[in-house]
């Protein structure tokens, strides 16, 4: 009798389960089905989706900006439907839409999709916060990149592009090959280290300092650092499960470490140095007079995202534009003779931003470079309302967008011949015949970055001095700049290897 018993309990258990199981099936199914024709019923272009990734199938494969690149070119309409695993979002290949995204109706697209973790101590930075409170920290960081605070900058910025001539030069007699990406990044994060936060460093020459610790630490991109980013900006639901960080716990604690001694001794001794560091110190100051409160969890979030956005796009901008310059030697002797003019009309006189600026072929060398070599393949904003992108389709609330900045940039219906480097195209008789809304470097509208003009005139400084001591050449066995491996893990489009340079001292005593 208890056998039976017994027998009939585990049959209804069974049944139980099967019965909670064939529910949870056929949501899923239904769920599924009403996911995948999501951008069918609304007549939408796109490729099926996978069942668990949706169009992520990439990921941990193939950087970001390649994928947008060969969606641009795989779906020749002027906006794609994508899903995020199971939630849609729209990827925008017109330059029209993406402009009125981006800058016209900026009020409905205020925000970002991406976020770090609630538990993240550098997740509320200025590029991943919301609105209101991304306009208060905007207008109050917008005195810290001003013209004439970069101006003051000419003392430090020549004298650490002095610095990285002679750490080439060492490494040369040394017969070192030259790992770009790393020395440029020593550079780099020196300049950022002084000229934000006041913190003296010399990485450009040693390859080593406090903050470069930190730096070195970010461009380490393992399967669990792409995880994390991936999540960042696709699935910011797993940030808060798997406690994933914009930095790893190790540079975060280290980096904090130099805030806190450097705002310390600003608070004691003062500082006139309208940096970013008084910037953000002067925030936490106004918020007490008001009543409010911003702690420094706060301010040390925008000083970290600002480092590492900063050293990142900088330094591998000048990396790619050095490595293109070397397998175009044409273009190397224009911009080389622009510099040599303007050396031999100062005379004595160092070379100031002020005249960097102004040179015309420099600046089409980095346009370029630029459009090949965007620092980030694409824009992502997120609507605050249901919007209507055109007459045929209205999005919802809350839906992804991306504007595919790299597949406007290849379009060589805005750039005939994409894959060549031809600086030429951005000369001031030809710049006119660029479509408008189609080179979208660094984004545009209120979003647009806020330290464009900084790492540009770091870009300048450095070249500049390089170009005036050195003649770039391609080394043997070395693969060309379209065929240079691009980081599968990062978010941002740069190399995953050296990518050396030979560099030929061009006069036996180094010029400034």
């Amino acid at each position: 009798m208890v056998e039976v018993l017994q027998c009939a309990v585990y049959s209804m258990f069974a049944n139980l389960l099967l019965g909670v199981l064939a529910c949870v099936l056929a949501w899923l199914f239904f769920r599924w089905r009403k996911v995948k024709l999501y951008w069918a019923i609304r007549d939408v272009a796109h490729q099926p989706p996978h069942f668990i990734w949706g169009s992520l199938t990439f990921l941990q494969q193939k950087n970001v900006g390649l994928w947008m690149k060969e969606m641009y070119s795989r779906l020749e309409y002027p906006y794609v439907g994508i899903w995020l695993f199971w939630r849609p979002a729209l990827i925008v290949n017109c330059p029209e839409i993406g402009k009125r995204i981006l800058s016209k109706d900026s009020e409905v697209f205020r925000d970002r999709f991406l976020r770090s973790g609630k538990t993240d101590p550098i997740g509320h930075n200025l590029f991943t916060v919301k609105d209101p409170f991304w306009s208060t920290l905007r207008n109050q960081l917008n005195p810290a990149f001003t013209q004439a605070h970069l101006r003051s900058l000419h003392s430090l910025l020549f004298r650490k592009s002095k610095q990285l001539v002679q750490r080439i030069n060492e490494d040369n007699t040394a017969k070192k090959i030259i790992n770009l990406r790393m020395v440029y990044a020593d550079f780099v994060t020196d300049v950022i280290g002084t000229a934000a936060f006041g913190v003296s460093s010399d990485a450009t020459l040693t390859g080593d300092s406090p903050m470069r610790t930190v730096t070195k630490d970010l461009m380490n991109l393992g399967p669990w650092r792409g995880m994390a980013w991936s999540s960042i900006f696709f699935f910011p639901e797993l940030t808060d499960f798997f406690g994933f960080t914009m930095f790893p716990k190790r540079s975060t604690d280290h980096f904090t470490k130099i805030f806190q001694s450097v705002a310390k001794k600003r608070s004691v001794e003062g500082s006139d140095k309208k940096d970013l560091m008084d910037a953000l110190l002067k925030i936490q100051q106004d918020a007490k007079k008001t009543g409010g409160e911003i702690n420094d969890e706060v301010l040390i979030a925008q000083a970290a995202i600002f480092l590492q956005a900063g050293f990142n796009t900088t330094a591998t901008v000048l990396t790619f534009a050095t490595y293109e310059l070397a397998y175009h030697l044409e273009a190397q002797e224009k911009l080389y003779k622009e510099i040599v003019e303007l050396k031999q009309s100062l005379g004595e006189k160092d070379i100031h931003c002020d005249d960097l600026v102004n040179l015309t072929y420099m600046t089409c060398v980095i346009n370029e470079t630029l459009r090949k070599y965007p620092p980030m393949g694409f824009l992502d904003r997120v609507a605050a309302t249901d919007y209507k992108i055109d007459k045929n389709l209205t999005i919802p609330a809350g839906i992804p967008i991306y504007i595919n900045a790299i597949g406007i940039h290849y379009d060589p219906k805005y750039f005939p011949e994409p894959e060549k480097f031809k600086p030429e195209r951005f000369l001031p008789g030809n710049v006119r015949n660029i479509q408008p809304n189609t080179f979208l470097p660094f984004g545009d509208g209120p979003r647009r970055c806020i330290g464009q003009n900084f790492g540009d005139i770091n870009i300048r400084y450095a070249l500049a001095l390089i170009l005036l001591n050195y003649l770039l050449r391609p080394l043997p066995g070395t693969p060309k700049p379209n065929d240079c491996e691009i980081e599968k893990n990062a978010i941002f489009f740069m190399p995953s290897g050296m990518m050396p340079v030979e560099f030929v001292q061009r006069n036996k005593e180094l010029v400034f």
